[in-house]
């Protein structure tokens, strides 16, 4: 029953120009409580925390993946590269709800943290801390780490933390949908939140940019088995009939990347941070089955001996990168 209502949501508000009448009012109450919580924290009703170092907030404003993950990963690269020690926090969606902030590694239960938690651990080579309370997930890592840049995995909205440089990713595909405030449609906030912060980036090879959004892609051509760690080209499975599985913000996004690379697979799409059990992954027949890297932190406990993961690795513009360091040197502190 959630799983259709979550279906017939993500219709209206990315594929219908209208919604029903009666959800309007909905949101018009929504973008009320949202403007003054936000005004609440603006006059110091609500606490809000400063840390002690730069805090950089990787978000967006429409429900769902838009691709942070994998921007965060290539954000503590770059600060890595240039000497900087970044740590990340994050709030562990999809883990189990925990009053105490927690540290994550590679090796963490994705039930306990949240899948993508996991995946940030073994890709940043970085401290992450996971917490619904980001001020006191960051006085954590700091107590443990010496970091100088936090990154924020989402939390655009969790004005409890204050920070120094915000960046939104968008969806290129789905942008904004029809443009509505949640649960009319897929905004977490106004549109023109987007005025307010540092810097946009579109996720899309081919989409569309307006002025001052950066390009960003996905770059991704090696699948790994889950349970060998072999490698294989994906250019391998060209022709091939495969099972492809994700449960991720955008699922089409990655059965698009496998159409494209000339991969004839059977979709099947799960919602985003979905607990998968041993059945879902098996079907009756011996084909391979390719799943996404948030995926796979998931599933290798009970995966099958063809199941193959796609990790991928975000690709930006040096214009990005000049901006960002740019931003950083202008309001790092700590």
């Amino acid at each position: 029953m959630k799983n259709r209502l979550l279906r017939w949501l993500t219709d209206a508000w990315y594929k219908e120009m209208y919604v029903s009448t009666w959800i309007m009012p909905l949101s018009m109450l929504y973008v009320d409580a949202i403007r003054l919580r936000r005004f609440l924290y603006r006059i110091g009703w609500y606490k809000s925390s400063r840390l002690p170092v730069t805090v950089v907030v990787v978000g967006n404003i429409t429900v769902g993946g838009t691709g942070k993950t994998p921007l965060v990963v290539r954000l503590t690269a770059l600060l890595k590269q240039q000497g900087y020690k970044p740590g990340v926090i994050s709030r562990g969606y999809g883990g189990a709800a925990s009053d105490s902030p927690l540290p994550v590694t590679a090796d963490s239960d994705p039930a306990q943290v949240g899948d993508e938690a996991v995946l940030l651990a073994a890709r940043c080579d970085c401290p992450v801390v996971v917490g619904r309370d980001r001020p006191a997930a960051g006085r954590l890592l700091l107590a443990n780490h010496p970091c100088d840049v936090i990154i924020s995995d989402d939390g655009l909205q969790h004005y409890a933390l204050q920070r120094d440089i915000e960046i939104v990713v968008i969806d290129g595909q789905r942008r904004f949908g029809n443009g509505y405030c949640l649960p009319a449609g897929p905004l977490r906030e106004p549109q023109a939140r987007i005025k307010q912060v540092d810097m946009v980036v579109v996720n899309g090879l081919d989409a569309e940019l307006q002025a001052g959004e950066y390009a960003m892609h996905y770059r991704g051509d090696q699948l790994m088995n889950l349970r060998s760690g072999e490698r294989k080209p994906l250019a391998d499975f060209k022709g091939r009939d495969c099972h492809a599985l994700a449960a991720i913000g955008n699922p089409a996004r990655f059965f698009a990347q496998l159409a494209e690379a000339g991969v004839n697979c059977k979709n099947h799409a799960f919602p985003d941070h979905y607990a998968f059990q041993a059945a879902d992954l098996q079907f009756r027949d011996d084909k391979p089955l390719l799943m996404t890297e948030k995926d796979a932190v998931k599933c290798k406990t009970f995966a099958g001996d063809s199941t193959w993961y796609l990790p991928v690795s975000a690709e930006l513009p040096d214009a990005f990168t000049q901006q960002f360091f740019k931003l950083l040197e202008t309001r790092h502190h700590g």
